[in-house]
């Protein structure tokens, strides 16, 4: 359990975190439509993101797939663009009678694609051949576990606006979409590749993972550093 325990905390970490705010500004567009009465919803569009999320973080983990860092945390808050704006130009009777298959749904597991690469690259290097699925399942599961405390977090503010404070549902979607909208495009042009003039400088989501891990590792570790768990391949 031990090794299982340690990659759960890295997961719930990843997201639970300031370093994570690009993720959480995903996660928070993806549900400013929905309030707390769609909750079944918002569990399957997060689910859908976890699964794109995993799909990636994979075939990254295994080596099978391996991209370009710089390009990877470039199209992350392009990701949270293209959410926001998809939802400012929603209607309001999209927003209050949307399709059992809303685009939202679609962008939550492509989307989730480009996030899983964000730090499959630094998870890799920290497992072995033969430490691949108790990792990616602990972590998956730390994912979507901080995930839900997240999204409950935005439905309760959405709570608050919309329910107690009588702000239009879909004005208070607009507006919050707006300020996401502003900070996520602020990001974009910092991470610009051409902006970068290496990757090994920055503390990407590569580096945080890799950092997160050997601080659980140091943690669990009961003796020795020859007992870790975790060696580079």
């Amino acid at each position: 359990m031990g090794e299982f325990n340690i990659y759960f905390g890295i997961g719930t970490h990843h997201i639970l975190t300031l370093d994570a705010v690009d993720h959480i500004l995903f996660v928070g567009a993806l549900c400013l439509r929905y309030q707390l009465k769609d909750w079944r919803k918002v569990v399957v569009l997060v689910t859908a993101f976890t699964i794109g999320h995993s799909i990636t973080l994979a075939l990254t983990a295994t080596g099978a797939l391996h991209l370009s860092t710089r390009w990877i945390e470039f199209l992350i808050p392009i990701t949270i663009v293209v959410t926001a704006l998809n939802n400012l130009l929603q209607r309001q009777q999209q927003v209050e009678h949307p399709s059992r298959l809303p685009l939202i749904y679609f962008f939550a597991l492509f989307f989730g694609l480009i996030h899983g690469l964000a730090f499959g690259n630094g998870l890799r290097s920290l497992m072995t051949r033969q430490e691949v699925i108790v990792p990616l399942l602990a972590f998956n599961l730390g994912i979507e576990a901080a995930q839900l405390l997240v999204v409950t977090f935005f439905l309760l503010i959405s709570f608050i606006f919309v329910q107690l404070l009588k702000t239009p549902r879909l004005w208070w979607m607009r507006i919050a979409s707006l300020v996401v909208l502003v900070w996520s495009l602020q990001m974009a042009w910092q991470r610009l590749p051409a902006r970068q003039i290496t990757s090994d400088n920055k503390y990407t989501h590569d580096t945080q993972t890799t950092a997160i891990v050997r601080g659980f590792d140091r943690r669990w570790r009961p003796h020795g550093p020859e007992q870790s768990n975790f060696q580079s391949r």
